[in-house]
């Protein structure tokens, strides 16, 4: 078989299961793990596919601009954040990411639950300013004009000066052992409110499991809980629940 029918099939076993093992493509290709090694190096150097230890996981492609992203996978989205909504309680303090996810979730938090919401995202800001239970705290700093929200050493020293009780984090890619995001600046401010959360619930369209991108923010293990549109028996969560993750 050619070096590009190789390529291809093994991008298309990558985008059926959003990941593929060595020695899988080994056996559907016929060829030696040395050789499959040396294929997924070639791909992930052009930007097919991100090269893990022992295969490959897809790359997420997800839009970038926060306009594009607020009308991708929103029936999903919506399912997300009715299951997550079920951990808001009265008197909860919570952060609240950037993320459309969370943006959903602020939309449908009850009237007449009493929280606190602090945030660094314009959008869910403004879903909660006439909410009328929940006081809204919200972050400074440099505007990322894409993301709608903000950004850099303000933002990040005002994390620093609270200890919430849930992180509702919007999950760009995740594998069994990391968590990844598209933007740097990102990346550090979902770290820094992971250290400042007693629990982090991860909040992830199922597209985004066994993917890869360019930032690497925590380990996986971090999370506390995992929140798909699918139920929480599907065959893809069953690594992630390995983990000690709950899974709704």
């Amino acid at each position: 078989m050619l070096k590009q029918d190789r390529f291809k099939r093994i991008v298309e076993e990558v985008a059926k299961g959003g990941s593929v093992s060595l020695p899988s493509l080994s056996k559907l290709l016929a060829v030696s793990e040395d050789t499959i090694r040396r294929d997924i190096k070639e791909m992930d150097t052009q930007g097919l596919l991100r090269s893990v230890r022992g295969g490959a996981v897809s790359i997420a492609h997800i839009p970038h601009h926060y306009r594009d992203r607020e009308r991708t996978d929103m029936a999903q989205k919506r399912i997300i954040a009715q299951k997550a909504v079920t951990l808001i309680k009265a008197d909860q303090v919570l952060f609240f990411d950037g993320g459309t996810s969370a943006l959903e979730l602020a939309k449908i938090i009850p009237a007449d639950c009493p929280v606190t919401i602090i945030t660094h995202s314009f959008p869910v800001a403004s879903a909660i300013e006439d909410h009328p239970s929940a006081e809204l705290i919200f972050l400074g700093g440099r505007l990322h004009k894409t993301a709608f929200a903000t950004y850099g050493y303000e933002t990040l020293t005002s994390i620093a000066k609270f200890h919430v009780d849930y992180y509702f984090f919007g999950v760009t890619s995740i594998t069994t052992e990391r968590l990844f995001c598209r933007d740097l600046e990102d990346a550090e401010v979902k770290k820094r409110m992971m250290e400042h959360s007693k629990k982090v619930v991860g909040l992830c369209t199922t597209d985004k499991l066994d993917s890869e991108t360019n930032y690497y923010i925590d380990r996986t293990e971090k999370l506390s809980y995992l929140i798909t549109e699918e139920d929480s028996n599907h065959p893809q969560l069953r690594a992630y629940a390995a983990l000690g993750l709950h899974i709704l």
